[in-house]
């Protein structure tokens, strides 16, 4: 059951990334404008991050192995309608179907492992999917890397796209066998759905998210702040609303004892960190090695290679760590992270490469990503308890994919102002603003690790 869902889980993550390396074959292709690319690449991360929260809320009512199902369907299905799709417009509507595939079968991983395993179980299960769900960035960059540079007959970027299809196809056959049944009340229990807390949650994610993949290519314009703004106000009114629901006895969307829950504010704040800190280090570093130094699709996913398998490795092995090291771990991570991004800037700066250390550079940025982010998610939800599995996963993932969006917004639009500022584009001034980037991605790390000094509260 666990290599099923965590398939699934790590297939959809790939989808987030994936398209990247891609996009400059899909605009040749399908004679895409600079906007309508915006939207392949982000149309998939919107509904995605709207429905994540709503999709583990309909895990909790309607059965997890039902919606878990369900949401594979359809992200399968809209990929194989992606790898068809004959123009941009068909392209950029899949691409949303995908995103709300994912948003309906994520969050019911972590509630189907919160609820079937126990103890010592459960926590080694959890240390496997966060190391799953973290991989999966870096690994969207090698992979999609890989199938643009071989063109499989002809096909150019479709097979990112088509490769999730036979994997789906699988997964379900397999799926349909090993899933557990959804207990028989949770259709009792649908009418309990907290409507009006889904739509002002959406309209909150909504306001936030769309500015943030789509403010940077459009320059900030007023829409974008005030949009933005506008988020912050939904998001406070979602709040008030909740919490009167639960003080009438209602059944809001998210319980407020999940967020009251020892360690759940602080994994917030981890979490986000250190998926900002991802979402900008691998956005300004393709960045760099595609347009600064030329290279190739191939190589620059390759690139990301060492980041995602040490990455997985540590988070995988982390527990079994001796148990003197354990409380040291985040901040630690958090430290490592800091030190490496400054020794990636330096050892690319002057638009030259620098070897062997390079690459111990981003060793050194996986173990330290693995160490803020597997430790956090694990202790965080370990003693969640199974009612409040949906809740949690749902609000974690949902924080996760913000982190990268944020991090890719705020990062992506310093390094290119930066290069901006400086004039003739080339390997120099590339990596001049790849300096600076890598210096604020230290300092945000920093913020990370001075967090990870703050004890749980039991």
């Amino acid at each position: 059951m666990l290599a099923v869902v965590l398939a699934a889980q790590f297939m959809a993550l790939l989808d987030v990334f994936i398209v990247n390396v891609a996009v400059p074959t899909i605009g040749t292709e399908l004679h895409a404008s600079g906007a309508q690319l915006q939207l392949v690449v982000a149309g998939y991360a919107i509904t995605y991050s709207v429905l994540l929260i709503t999709g583990a809320r309909l895990g909790d009512l309607l059965g997890h192995r039902r919606v878990y199902l369900a949401g594979l369907t359809l992200f399968t299905a809209a990929s194989l309608a992606c790898g068809l799709a004959q123009g941009t417009g068909e392209l950029i509507a899949f691409r949303l179907a995908q995103g709300a595939g994912s948003a309906l079968m994520i969050p019911q991983v972590l509630s189907l492992i919160q609820r079937n395993f126990s103890g010592e179980a459960r926590a080694r299960a959890l240390g496997v999917y966060s190391a799953v769900l973290a991989t999966g960035a870096a690994a969207g960059q090698v992979l999609g890397g890989v199938l643009v540079s071989a063109d499989l007959f002809g096909t150019g970027w479709r097979p990112v796209f088509l490769v999730n299809v036979p994997v789906g196809v699988v997964l379900l056959a397999l799926g349909a066998r090993v899933l557990p049944r959804d207990d028989a009340r949770a259709q009792e229990r649908s009418h309990r759905l907290d409507l009006p807390g889904l739509v002002l949650l959406g309209a909150a994610v909504s306001l936030l998210t769309v500015p943030l993949v789509l403010g940077r290519e459009e320059g900030w314009p007023l829409w974008s702040w005030l949009s933005l703004a506008a988020a912050a106000l939904f998001f406070a009114v979602f709040c008030a609303y909740e919490s009167r629901l639960a003080r009438h006895g209602g059944t809001p969307l998210i319980a407020p004892r999940v967020l009251r829950h020892p360690g759940i504010g602080l994994a917030v704040f981890r979490v986000t960190a250190v998926m900002a800190v991802n979402g900008g280090f691998l956005f300004t570093l393709t960045l760099h090695v595609q347009g600064g130094l030329d290279y190739s699709a191939l190589r620059a996913g390759l690139t990301f290679a060492p980041t995602a398998v040490v990455f997985g490795l540590v988070g995988l092995t982390w527990r079994r760590w001796p148990a003197s090291w354990q409380r040291a771990l985040i901040p630690l991570g958090f430290a490592l992270s800091a030190l490496s991004m400054c020794g990636v800037g330096l050892a690319l700066r002057d638009g030259r490469e620098a070897g062997l250390w390079l690459y111990a550079a981003f060793a050194g940025v996986g173990v330290g990503l693995a160490l803020g982010f597997s430790p956090t998610l694990t202790r965080a939800l370990a003693t969640v308890r199974p009612e409040d599995a949906a809740d949690a996963g749902g609000l974690l993932a949902t924080v996760t994919q913000l982190g990268q969006l944020i991090g890719v917004a705020a990062f992506g639009t310093l390094f290119l102002n930066r290069l901006e500022s400086l004039g003739a584009p080339g390997a120099y001034t590339s990596s001049d603003a790849l300096l600076v980037c890598m210096f604020a991605l230290a300092a945000t790390a920093a913020t990370g690790a001075v967090s990870g000094l703050v004890r749980r509260r039991r």
